[in-house]
């Protein structure tokens, strides 16, 4: 009988890579991949800790898969068994603790390790780590667009994230290695692939040879590649430079997520972000002036310790200003271990969701004007899934478009007229062949 395992990955994009590049570790070695509902001999929980609810979503997740075997192997790897390895170490039911470093070895780990053994704290020093480990992907089950991680950890240490202690310094993934993923994952038919990385930006910048810039050119060289997007990047990264260059990779779409996290300088400097909101401006732009369908998304923070009413008004005249095309808002969660949760104006719970709840109203507003402006338009999309008789996708500035049609149009690009908005980010669309 094969031997079983099941993921479950919570938080980002990197860790669903990271999750992607350990199930193909254990499928190499013979293992069936279950999902995480079934039983299975090993678990591995993927876990986040950029909120208290993503420690507690952990926790749950390892006890539930406790549940689900009594004789399974637990692993939990991620940031927050990294940042927190003795509290994941003490939670019932849990066999290995393994941090977010050392798992290209996590099936030798797993394999040599008996149930009847006391927990075996693998997490490593963190801040020690200099170069990217070498996990890839060579196909992502279910997907059309394909996530490659080419950067790791963080040196900004904004005052209220914990991801610079989770994830260590920023380390990057050497270009060749990159070029070769992007080789692979064309040839096994992807056409979209989304770089991501913890601080993107950053690419190259701890030994010069490189940078993000020169990673886009060259998997925009990658034969078989169509589209390539890229995670949450800083405004201070859209320099003319960029710009020019990017402008010349014909691959690369024209949707870009800057954060921005408050529209108010006094909030900005408070949480250690290294912009003004005039630089943020400026960067969106050059954008929308380089690449007139552009669309700007962006990360709001509500109710961060100290933000006024006056504070909070001057953001949202600011996303006003910059006519945001939607906005991701989140209430401020005090995270244990930075600077902004120790602080003792922490602006009352009803406060930041009546605020999260405005960011969220302008987000819809803004992002129904962004929508019609294509109204009728011919745009290239993406399809990806079907869901209700419909076959849903994305347009290159990221517009998700449905259309009804009984053709097969998987992972194909077709050129559709986008007819109406349906709701918020939704367009219905027609094809263009009918």
């Amino acid at each position: 009988m094969n031997k079983t395992v099941a993921f479950l990955t919570l938080g980002c994009k990197v860790n669903l890579y990271d999750t992607e590049a350990m199930t193909e570790l254990f499928s190499k070695r013979g293992y069936e991949i279950r999902d995480f509902e079934q039983k299975a001999d090993i678990y591995v929980i993927n876990t986040c800790t950029v909120t208290n609810f993503g420690d507690k979503k952990s926790r749950q997740m390892i006890r539930r898969a406790r549940r689900k075997n009594p004789l399974a192997i637990i692993i939990a790897t991620g940031c927050y068994a990294q940042v927190a390895d003795s509290e994941v170490a003490a939670i019932d039911g849990i066999n290995i603790v393994l941090g977010t470093a050392n798992r290209l070895n996590i099936v030798d780990i797993a394999e040599n390790y008996s149930p009847d053994e006391p927990v075996l704290n693998l997490v490593s020093d963190i801040k020690k780590e200099k170069i990217f480990e070498p996990m890839s992907v060579e196909s992502m089950k279910d997907r059309t667009r394909a996530y490659m991680k080419i950067q790791d950890g963080c040196n900004r240490y904004c005052s209220y994230c914990i991801i610079p202690y989770a994830r260590g310094p920023i380390r990057s993934r050497p270009l060749e290695d990159v070029v070769a993923e992007a080789k692979r994952l064309a040839d096994n038919g992807f056409k979209e692939i989304v770089l991501t990385g913890i601080h993107i930006a950053s690419y190259g910048a701890e030994n010069g040879n490189f940078s993000f810039i020169d990673a886009i050119e060259a998997v925009n060289n990658v034969e078989g590649i169509e589209r390539i997007r890229f995670s949450s990047m800083e405004p201070k990264a859209i320099t003319d430079e960029f710009i020019e260059r990017v402008g010349r990779c014909e691959k690369v779409c024209d949707h870009y997520h800057l954060s921005l996290q408050s529209g108010c300088d006094k909030t900005l400097k408070e949480m250690n972000r290294r912009y003004s909101c005039e630089e943020y401006y400026e960067a969106v732009c050059k954008l929308r002036k380089a690449f007139p369908d552009v669309a700007v998304t962006t990360d709001v923070i509500a109710g961060f310790p100290g933000e006024s009413d006056e504070d909070f008004a001057q953001t949202l005249d600011f996303l006003r200003k910059v006519h945001i095309d939607k906005i991701h808002a989140f209430p401020y969660s005090p995270k244990k271990g930075t600077p902004a949760a120790a602080r003792k104006d922490q602006v009352a719970p009803e406060v930041k969701a009546k605020r999260t709840e405005q960011l969220l109203r302008l987000s819809d507003m803004l992002n129904e004007e962004f929508l019609l402006r294509f109204k009728g338009k011919e745009k290239a999309v993406l399809f990806e899934n079907k869901s209700d008789g419909y076959w849903c996708g994305h347009t290159t500035n990221y517009i998700k478009v449905m259309v009804k049609t009984d053709e097969n149009i998987n992972n194909l690009l077709k050129n559709t007229v986008l007819t109406s908005v349906y709701e918020p980010e939704i367009m219905l669309g027609e094809l263009k062949n009918g």
